[in-house]
């Protein structure tokens, strides 16, 4: 790297930790207003939650209304939603975004890096924030993390759920899954993840938003912020998280949905390719609805944020 790109770099980051200490104590000297009485069990502040287990995870709850929850894909955190977060407050919602367990600003367990946990913890903070009628947006694993929330805790809760680019039904390949990706492909993430995993989130910031394909006009700074966020999940949390979200089977989770259900999917996606998922998916949830963006890639929540808020906003308020 050269000099000018050393010193552009060291200003980002002492930036970034400036912000991020600067919201720290503004955060730290906000006193909670809607939040409820808690059990010790599982205490609670503006914007952290206890699990059952211990694990701290980090949530954000803006604006009043309707309630949405967000669940983030992998390796990044609740700040990839803000695009929805903030227009969706400023529309008339309530929405809750947390960084799962092991990743962004929630604490970094050794164990519960799987699925079921994922979507027990979510559960939890669900419960403890005492929310109802909830639509669920999802993306990639975080689409995974609402189907089995729902497979596992039902929709006594849940109004509609909204699926974007997301795992299920199964990313594996397989006798069952002929169309699925190779095992290999999993353990070059892997092998990118316990090695050089600054430069491996770097290079796969590249296909995650499209940057590779002719006329791209993906900035720096949207390649800059998913290096960011995915630098800030824990490596053994990210490495076990792959397994979790290429061969967990969500079949069973899909067909339990009962609410009504929009997939989301760009056609080019590279990550989690069209054909293995949301148009398989969207044929196990009874009356679901789809929506298929031509051209659009894998982070098409930041590439096509205009039309992804108009979109998600049109089947919240249907």
């Amino acid at each position: 790297m050269n000099d000018s790109y050393n010193a552009a770099r060291r200003t980002l980051l002492a930036g970034s930790a400036l912000l991020a200490g600067s919201a720290f104590a503004i955060g730290a000297q906000a006193a909670p207003q809607r939040n409820p009485q808690l059990p010790r069990s599982t205490p609670m502040n503006s914007n952290t939650f206890v699990t059952k287990d211990g694990t701290t995870l980090y949530y954000k709850d803006w604006g009043a209304g309707p309630v949405v929850t967000f669940s983030h894909g992998w390796p990044l955190n609740a700040d990839a939603w803000d695009g929805q977060l903030h227009f969706l407050a400023r529309n008339g919602f309530r929405v809750i975004a947390h960084d799962r367990r092991g990743h962004g600003r929630s604490s970094q367990p050794s164990n519960g890096n799987d699925m079921d946990t994922y979507a027990d913890d979510l559960a939890q903070l669900i419960e403890a924030l005492d929310v109802k009628n909830i639509a669920m947006v999802g993306h990639s694993t975080g689409g995974g993390e609402v189907a089995r929330y729902i497979g596992r805790h039902g929709t006594k809760r849940v109004s509609r759920a909204v699926l974007i680019g997301a795992v299920p039904p199964v990313m594996l390949k397989s006798a069952a899954n002929p169309e699925g990706l190779p095992l290999s492909v999993f353990d070059g993430i892997r092998d990118g993840v316990a090695g050089d995993r600054s430069q491996f989130y770097k290079d796969l910031a590249v296909p995650f938003y499209g940057a590779n394909r002719p006329g791209s006009k993906v900035s720096q700074g949207q390649l800059d912020q998913f290096w960011l966020w995915s630098m800030q999940s824990g490596q053994k949390n990210a490495y076990e998280c792959v397994k979790a979200f290429s061969e967990t089977d969500f079949t069973e989770d899909l067909k339990k949905i009962d609410v009504p259900t929009l997939f989301m999917h760009g056609e080019d996606d590279q990550i989690v390719p069209i054909h293995d998922s949301a148009k398989k998916a969207v044929r196990l949830v009874k009356n679901a609805q789809a929506i298929y963006y031509p051209g659009a890639p894998h982070g098409l929540t930041a590439t096509l944020q205009d039309r992804i808020n108009a979109d998600l906003l049109a089947f919240l308020r249907g």
